[in-house]
């Protein structure tokens, strides 16, 4: 009984940012607990790497172009995805960018670009999404992937946090204003993971030490450890947790 309610046969889950990194990751884990799945980019040609991961667990993904700072083809592509598969049901709000600034030196264009896509895009998807959850009737399940800078303020990268502390505040509110309509919306806080984005300072040997200092569990986080979260909180396991944020950082907001 208690496995069950992870099964998410039948369900279709949509992973914003999923050409690589932890979005590729969740979007993964999600199409292993038997979600169909919509993966998206701003380049089309990067999905297929996720697609091909996918398929070899499985699973099946759907590419699509989408770029969230777009507000209008946000609409237009989950307007499409209800005509195509009667629905969402999953939404993961990965998309996001980020760029180290001293504050002093921060241009409004690049404050545009990080808020546009951490804040505003992920709004205007859950948005979206929520509208396709009201309308299916079947309400469904938003999760928004917050940061540490949710909680602790990070030098030179004020925007980046800025944009994730609201998010951390939006995915509260809307898990008020949406509970009616069972939408649980609810959010994840990745630690310190190495990906793509944030590669530049794994390769900082004395950095990689400090780090590892003011982490309890003493090691840096693995993709595939956002795995069972993203499960739990999309699945029927979770049916009565909303407006809630996971941290997945092996103990270090706990230890601050």
């Amino acid at each position: 009984m208690a496995l069950s309610l992870f099964d998410l046969s039948g369900k279709t889950a949509l992973v914003t940012g999923a050409s690589r990194g932890l979005g590729r990751a969740m979007a993964i884990g999600l199409a292993e607990a038997g979600a169909n799945l919509i993966v998206t980019s701003r380049n089309l040609d990067a999905l297929e790497d996720t697609r091909t991961q996918i398929s070899k667990a499985g699973g099946t993904a759907h590419p699509l172009e989408l770029d969230v700072q777009d507000v209008s083809s946000i609409a237009e592509r989950f307007a499409a995805i209800d005509q195509k598969y009667a629905g969402l049901d999953i939404l993961v709000n990965n998309a996001g960018y980020e760029e180290v600034c001293p504050s002093l030196e921060v241009s409004e264009a690049l404050w545009d670009r990080i808020t546009g896509t951490n804040l505003k895009g992920a709004f205007f998807c859950a948005q979206a999404a929520a509208k396709s959850m009201v309308g299916s009737g079947r309400g469904g399940a938003i999760i928004n992937v917050c940061s540490l800078t949710s909680y602790v303020g990070v030098p030179t990268a004020v925007p980046y946090g800025s944009s994730k502390s609201g998010l951390l505040g939006m995915t509260r509110a809307l898990s008020a204003e949406w509970a009616q309509n069972w939408i649980r919306v609810n959010a994840i806080a990745p630690g310190y993971f190495r990906t793509d984005l944030t590669d530049v300072f794994y390769q900082d040997q004395d950095w990689q030490q400090a780090m590892l200092k003011k982490i309890p569990l003493g090691a840096f986080g693995k993709a595939d450890d956002l795995q069972g979260a993203i499960v739990f909180l999309a699945s029927d396991a979770s049916s009565y947790v909303t407006g809630q944020c996971l941290g997945i950082d092996g103990g270090y907001l706990a230890s601050i």
